[in-house]
């Protein structure tokens, strides 16, 4: 009894490591929690990746590859599993991530060009300078007479085919110089050319009312030139804008307060806006000359072409009060801005924040992102074959449901498992590739390498031939 139970011990460890040498690749998605880089997923799953027994196979692999290849022990030593990720997402934003490890990285573009589903929160009265609830309020509008009617009714001018323009407060470049310069000059602004992008579905799932939700305008403001640049490149109204000025300027102070204890929802404390060299956290971003910041995920646009948003006016040169200054206004007095919880389909190119902006504007008030989840990118979908971030901590939770991720894409593309061979196949191949390798070496020391590159093959100390005689080549000097 004894005997037989060794005997399937043995068995079993036999198929597990056969099943453990398997190199794995392919494609997978995972669920982006908020508040964390796209890049910064993709770290976290290398950290995890290197100690789990389903990519040891595959890490072996490389390294075996790097040592035939003769490539520099620190490259070997630091080998990390190799991904990629084919969409970034915003900070802010939460939902499907897709994931390209080892050979699956060359197949992350087909990814950027399929559809997408995303959910999305907009609230009214409020434009920020990244259009969501990161950035810093340019203006604020009335919102009293934004009701889910006339929202439903706005919608329907996004649906379908419709033109989007990069946003002007990214680092786009025109004539040398980027949009977001343009802005802080306070000039003309050059035309961009609108993209052509499609809405296949768009609906309003929820209409929240005033007081009804948690989410809220941000506390910071942009100021000075900034302002009055993002003003005419938002289109912003005049009457928007001076109603906004009046109220600043009657309360005495450069920058408004939103209401006490709101906050963002699900976001906790909002940190400031991440920092880069160049480019915005948040596409769509007004950068600052003192405090570079990080890029991100869509773009903000002008209202698409073919929408019946209002045109933009020329809003006047300083906010500062004038003589006479108008009584108090509602901007002041109202309750919380309503806001709608959206979803869409889209094609890729499409920029979710810019249609918040540009519904915002439709309506005629002015509108941002509070919330977005990517709740699908091409077959992956939330809930259903999306590994959960959460789960990291637990290897035996995700380790088994990415294997058969895995290998059912490679299935998919044709794609041969490669078996890793066992210690002592490899140690013989590699003595035999490294002997093999010496003997190539010195053939071609014997023949001289080729050309000398210093002498380019040519006269008595030319290395252009293997000489018996050892006399640098005599018998070429002898022809001469």
């Amino acid at each position: 009894m004894s005997f037989a139970l060794t005997i399937t011990k043995r068995a079993t460890m036999s198929t597990s490591t056969k099943q453990n040498a398997k190199v794995l690749e392919g494609i997978f998605a995972i669920n982006k929690p908020q508040w964390t880089s796209s890049a910064g997923v993709l770290r976290d799953l290398q950290k995890h990746f290197s100690r789990s027994a389903l990519f040891a196979p595959w890490i072996e692999s490389q390294k075996r590859s790097l040592i035939l290849s003769r490539a520099k022990q620190k490259h070997i030593q630091n080998l990390k599993v190799k991904l990629g990720h084919g969409g970034t997402l915003d900070p802010l934003a939460t939902g499907v991530l897709i994931v390209g490890m080892g050979k699956g990285t060359k197949c992350l573009q087909r990814f950027l060009e399929c559809t997408k589903t995303y959910e999305c929160v907009v609230l009214f009265g409020a434009a920020t300078d990244s259009y969501d609830a990161v950035g810093k309020v340019v203006s604020k509008a009335d919102y009293e007479h934004v009701t889910k009617e006339l929202v439903e009714e706005k919608l329907a001018q996004f649906r379908g085919k419709i033109l989007q323009k990069p946003s002007v407060f990214s680092a786009l470049k025109v004539d040398g110089k980027k949009m977001y310069e343009y802005a802080r000059a306070g000039g003309d602004i050059p035309e961009v050319a609108a993209r052509p992008v499609e809405v296949e579905e768009l609906e309003l799932v929820e209409w929240l009312e005033p007081g009804s939700h948690e989410f809220t305008w941000p506390k910071e403001e942009v100021g000075g030139e900034e302002m009055e640049g993002a003003k005419k490149l938002m289109g912003i109204r005049e009457e928007d804008a001076k109603m906004y000025a009046d109220t600043v300027a009657r309360r005495g102070r450069k920058r408004s307060r939103s209401p006490e204890g709101d906050s963002v929802e699900g976001a906790g404390k909002q940190p400031k806006m991440p920092k880069s060299d160049t480019e915005p956290a948040m596409s769509g971003a007004l950068p600052r000359e003192e405090v570079p910041v990080d890029s991100a995920e869509d773009n903000a646009s002008d209202p698409p072409k073919d929408s019946t948003v209002e045109p933009v006016h020329t809003v006047p040169s300083s906010t500062e009060p004038t003589d006479t200054i108008p009584p108090p206004t509602e901007l002041t007095l109202r309750p919380q801005p309503p806001a709608a919880r959206l979803r869409m389909t889209v094609t890729s190119g499409f920029y979710v924040r810019s249609l918040c902006h540009d519904l915002g504007l439709a309506c005629s008030s002015l509108g941002l992102m509070s919330s977005l989840i990517r709740s699908r990118q091409g077959a992956y979908t939330l809930n259903q074959n999306v590994l959960e971030y959460s789960d990291l901590e637990h290897p035996e939770k995700w380790e088994p449901v990415l294997q058969k991720q895995l290998e059912d894409f490679m299935e998919a593309e044709g794609w041969e498992a490669e078996e890793l061979e066992d210690e002592e196949a490899w140690q013989a191949k590699k003595k035999e590739r490294l002997e093999d390798r010496r003997d190539d070496d010195r053939e071609r020391s014997f023949r001289g390498g080729g050309r000398n590159r210093w002498n380019k093959g040519i006269g008595k100390y030319s290395r252009n031939g293997y000489s018996k005689n050892m006399d640098g080549g005599g018998q070429s000097e002898r022809k001469n």
